[in-house]
């Protein structure tokens, strides 16, 4: 009989690609939102205040990750080649379909921090972007790749 965290045939359970989804999309928001803030403070264009937030995204991302397999005391190289394997498809989903909505939502590319257009598209983005995000991760968890690094290096 399989664990609550294991779905039957050793693939990943929803639980656990749900997890994995929640903690990418916890340092996708931080960048984010820290990039666009930065951003819109310069009052740099819409490409490159995107790019910086998704830099950002990218970046903290992977340093939740790094924080947590650091933990358990693996080596610097070794933690960032788990980083990699563990956050990039599932970074990469998530702000593809994030970064996307925002795009393609009236009004949103130019809305200001203080408008509530910027902030319904963006959450609107991320709660979308977990949802297309999540069946990614539990896909590759059941395979043995993505999150599942994370959970092999502890």
């Amino acid at each position: 009989m399989a664990d609550a965290d294991h779905g039957a045939h050793g693939g990943a359970s929803w639980g656990m690609a749900a997890k994995a989804t929640l903690h990418c999309l916890t340092g996708c928001a931080i960048g984010e939102i820290l990039g666009m803030v930065i951003g819109t403070a310069l009052m740099w264009g819409n490409v490159p205040t995107m790019l910086l937030a998704i830099a950002f995204a990218f970046l903290f991302g992977y340093s939740l990750t790094l924080l947590a397999v650091r933990r358990s005391h693996l080596g610097w190289k070794s933690a960032i080649k788990v980083a990699l394997a563990a956050d990039t498809v599932s970074i990469a989903v998530m702000e593809l379909v994030d970064n996307g909505i925002i795009a393609v939502v009236p009004g949103a590319m130019d809305a200001h921090l203080s408008d509530a257009l910027f902030w319904s598209s963006l959450l609107g983005g991320f709660a979308v972007a977990f949802l297309i995000t999540t069946p990614v991760n539990k896909w590759m968890i059941g395979r043995g790749q993505g999150h599942a690094a994370v959970h092999a290096s502890h």
